[in-house]
């Protein structure tokens, strides 16, 4: 339709209000049978006349007179802004038979005036003769809102307490006990309001020729704060001739657990008291709702903009001949796309995956349990964007306050995301520098201490569960430096970033933490980058999240329940995913711009633990440097993610399209997938996010657990429990031993020297394994650039996948595949010496012990699945250990190439190529 319109000569306002009105017309005859049925009672679709009307009457009457004649739909709403401008507007139209929503309502006061327009307006007609009968109005309450700028409200007036009597605890138990009260408190009152209206002598000799009531919509019912019930703005507003329009998420969870009742005529009298004491504690709730109304027009005007700008974007893309952002080229795998494609639309994929639908992935209850409580990211984008003032608030506290640094101290889902923004996007001027602390390598947290000041630096512990081992351990570790310098004042210096009610929430509160921040309980770590987990970080850092959120809510909609599975972007990357891997294509390598390459580090952990078990699984490969067509093997898919290039990286974009060009050339299936700018990584996070959850699907496995990740943590802290029991941990002795480099290796193995062990493991490979470096070592560009080389070589060799994930880092990303996949991988676990130590404050063990527990846990774990492993130790010098090793990596590859063993993987490739 755009194209169509576009390639009319319409541009701006007016294409988007044709593109509108065909959308409208579409929904009206969609609803008209329900229309048809009730007698004009239900089955209605609204239209919005310009926010930029909201304070022009007459420029309101024209617009809202034109829609009704281009939409040409008895059964359509047209919204008016219940503005003091907008009623004279609102009583004209209804009295000329327009149906009328009337939208943004706060005040009582305005309701009632709203009402009579509507009574006015019924009076005039039947005054003149025409029918009353079919006239239809809405009065559309904002409900939540007035909650979320009342509690503001009263959070502040505790924190300024300053007499006596506001110190008294009575008078703070009073502020208390109001929060998240006044809202229904107020919807209460205008019901009540309501009910009185239209039960007078007046209403009830219109309702006589046939008049119908204007009814009461709530709207915005979404529960903002997760601390109050997520259906509490459904269940305390239950009423006769009342409707609750819901958000996706709040229909899921009333469906799931709400109850009905007839709540709107109870308490009353409570209602009454607590918006008596409102004003009491001095918060008018009449500035309240006249200050939500001036931010409610503001806020749908600079929408209306942005919608206008986006259409005007699409517009000249299209005039420019631009094609489809996400292109594919397939090769054999496009004739099971396509089939799988038009299979899902056959069995309503989407529709059940927007209805949270578990049995898409599982029937066995036990995984249903977890699947329903795991969906909660299909809309959270739009419920943090609600939230977006109070986050820029507690952002400008921040930098008022000083702090100049800003460091999550997470792992997994809590650190990725926000490492990715802080490669990506950097400080922005006046912002914090974000650092993100998930290494318990002792030189790792000394590198990131000394390029802070901790005084100066606001520490976010990061953790869902508020568990997390390290995140713990980094926090006893911060908090004692800081309090070192700021005495019992050292909890400003903390906020905690978790769900409801956690152990970490709990310590927050006994040391006194600047704030709890929470995350949604049915999100999964790994699933929770658009939540606050990486959403408030990214702001501290000067991220826009506002438009970073709004990007992700485009992909949001693009991949709707009613989009065609073809034209669905999310779920047509997820085929894409499962039909590659069941043709033995399992290896997802990601390519990205350069200046977006971390993205893959946070896409890996996604798809890795959420398909990585029952024996299956996608193997992620970020990082790996691009090679030549001769360096692959036959069980590759690549995804280029590509950012625009410009003139810096213009021979980086061309170098990557000549060797993608020749991988396509070979047969290689190549998805490419254009990001304008880098804040469409916010649609990324969520296009890939559906798209793991439909492979999943596709694939039998459940995406939403990772049974295996507990086990190396259990072994972890059983490691500990020995040290704190004997001093020391376990270790075996080293099988051989070469240089400053210990190889501890299974037993049983014949092999005289390190050079010949490492030959012979590597030379079990067999075609459509991969190869994984795992180093316990400090994170460096030294280090990385050294353990590429081996990586490289390795792949050049053997033609097989590599990754390379630092430890204990990866435990939180890949380790779920590692152990819970399919049994193809080579594990090469490299651990080294520290050149120095850190106490953990209030434990027996250091970081290095930690780490070296760790370690062995992973270790135990892989020996205990059976996997072929092998530790690499270095001992002095880690980096002239890890060149060392580079070359005897070398040696060893060599030496597979001479016996024969590594040509096993080449011969099969070929034989399979041939077939």
């Amino acid at each position: 339709s755009i194209r169509k319109f576009v390639e009319q000569g319409l541009e701006g306002a007016k294409l988007f209000e044709r593109l509108a009105v065909e959308d409208i017309q579409m929904a009206c005859d969609l609803f008209r049978p329900t229309y048809d049925r009730t007698e004009g009672r239900d089955g209605f679709v609204s239209i919005e006349v310009s926010p930029k009307l909201a304070h022009d009457t007459a420029g309101t009457m024209a617009e809202a007179r034109r829609l009704w004649q281009s939409v040409d739909r008895s059964n359509l709403l047209v919204k008016i802004p219940g503005t003091k401008e907008g009623l004279p507007a609102i009583q004209q139209c209804l009295s000329e038979g327009i149906n009328i929503n009337i939208t943004l309502l706060f005040a009582v006061e305005r309701y009632i005036e709203v009402a009579n327009a509507y009574v006015a307006a019924l009076e005039k007609r039947a005054g003149e003769g025409k029918p009353i009968d079919r006239v239809a109005s809405v009065a559309s309450f904002f409900v939540s809102r007035i909650d979320t700028l009342v509690d503001q409200q009263l959070s502040a007036k505790l924190a300024s307490a300053r007499t006596p009597a506001e110190r008294d605890p009575s008078y703070s138990e009073k502020i208390e006990g109001l929060a998240g009260k006044i809202a229904v408190a107020n919807a209460k009152d205008a019901y009540q309001k309501f009910k009185k209206i239209f039960s007078t002598t007046q209403f009830q000799a219109l309702a006589g020729k046939g008049a119908r009531v204007q009814r009461v919509l709530w709207a915005s019912t979404s529960a903002k704060n997760p601390k109050y019930r997520d259906v509490l703005y459904v269940e305390e507003l239950i009423g006769k001739d009342t409707i609750n329009t819901m958000p996706p998420a709040t229909i899921a969870a009333f469906r799931d657990h709400g109850k009905v009742r007839a709540t709107l005529e109870e308490g009353i009298e409570e209602a009454n008291r607590q918006l008596a004491q409102l004003g009491e504690v001095g918060v008018s709730l009449k500035e309240v709702t006249a200050q939500l109304e001036r931010d409610g027009v503001d806020s749908f005007a600079k929408d209306y903009d942005k919608l206008l700008q986006g259409l005007a974007e699409k517009r000249e893309k299209i005039l420019a001949g631009a094609t489809d952002p996400m292109t594919a080229s397939l090769g054999r795998l496009e004739d099971p796309v396509n089939s799988t494609l038009a299979r899902l639309d056959k069995e309503k994929f989407s529709r059940r995956l927007w209805d949270r639908d578990p049995s898409l992935w599982k029937t066995e209850p036990e995984h249903q349990k977890i699947i329903k409580n795991a969906l909660g990211w299909l809309t959270v984008s739009d419920s943090i964007l609600e939230h977006v003032e109070q986050l820029s608030s507690f952002v400008d506290e921040v930098r008022q306050a000083g702090f100049e640094h800003a460091v999550v101290l997470g792992m997994g889902g809590s650190s990725l995301c926000p490492d990715v923004c802080r490669a990506t996007f950097g400080a922005a001027p006046g912002y914090l520098q974000l650092h993100v602390l998930d290494s318990t390598v002792p030189e790792s947290v000394s590198r990131l201490e000394k390029s802070i000041d901790p005084a100066r630096t606001l520490f976010l512990v990061s953790s869902k569960s508020g568990g997390t081992t390290e995140s713990l351990t980094f926090f006893k570790y911060f908090y004692d430096r800081v309090q070192k310098l700021k005495g019992d004042r050292a909890g400003e210096n903390f906020v905690a970033i978790t769900d409801p009610a956690t152990s970490l929430e709990k310590l927050a509160g006994e040391y006194k933490f600047r704030t709890v921040i929470h995350g949604e309980p049915d999100i999964g770590g790994r699933y929770s980058a658009l939540s606050n987990f990486g959403v408030v970080p990214a702001a501290l850092e000067g991220v826009d999240v506002r438009a970073l959120l709004e990007r992700a809510e485009r992909m949001v909609h693009a991949c709707a329940c009613c989009v065609p599975s073809e034209d669905n972007p999310g779920v047509k990357l997820g085929v894409i995913l499962a039909e590659a891997a069941r043709a033995g294509r399992d290896k997802v390598t990601f390519v990205a711009s350069p200046e977006i390459e971390t993205f893959g580090d946070w896409a890996e952990q996604l798809v890795a633990e959420s398909t990585g078990k029952e024996g299956k699984g996608l193997v992620p490969v970020a990082g790996e440097e691009l090679g030549e067509p001769a360096s692959y093997g036959s069980d590759r898919l690549f995804v280029y993610l590509e950012l625009q290039p410009d003139g810096d990286h213009g021979a980086k974009f061309r170098a990557i399209e000549s060797r993608l060009g020749a991988l396509e050339s070979a047969g290689h299936p190549v998805v490419r997938i254009e990001l304008a700018n880098k804040l469409d990584l916010g649609q990324e996070f969520f296009r890939w996010e559906v798209a793991t959850a439909t492979a999943g699907a596709l694939l039998g496995i459940n995406a939403f657990d990772q049974p295996n990740v507990q086990e190396s943590k259990d072994n972890t802290d059983r490691l500990l429990a020995q040290f704190r029991a004997q001093g020391r941990l376990p270790d075996d002795a080293p099988l051989l031993k070469l240089d400053g480099i210990q190889l501890y290796g299974q037993g049983g193995h014949a092999a005289k020297s390190v050079e010949s062990y490492l030959g012979g493991f590597l030379g079990q490979a067999r075609p459509g394994d991969y190869v994984a470096l795992m180093p316990y070592l400090d994170r460096t560009g030294e280090n990385t650039a050294l353990l590429e080389a081996i990586r490289a070589g390795l792949r050049d060799h053997l033609r097989l996948a590599t990754t390379l994930g630092y430890g204990p880092r990866f435990l939180h990303s890949t380790g779920q595949l590692h152990k819970g996949g399919p049994n193809n991988g080579l594990f090469i676990q490299i651990t080294g010496d520290d050149a120095g130590d850190l106490p953990i404050p209030g434990e027996p063990y250091t970081f290095s012990v930690l780490k070296q527990a760790q370690a062995l846990g992973d270790l135990q774990s892989l020996r205990s699945k059976n996997r072929r492993v092998v530790r690499l130790h270095l001992a002095g010098d880690v980096h002239s250990g890890l060149d060392r090793l580079s070359k005897l990596v070398d040696a060893a590859l060599e030496r597979t190439q001479t016996t024969g063993a590594g040509r096993g993987v080449k011969k099969a490739e070929s034989l399979k190529s041939k077939v």
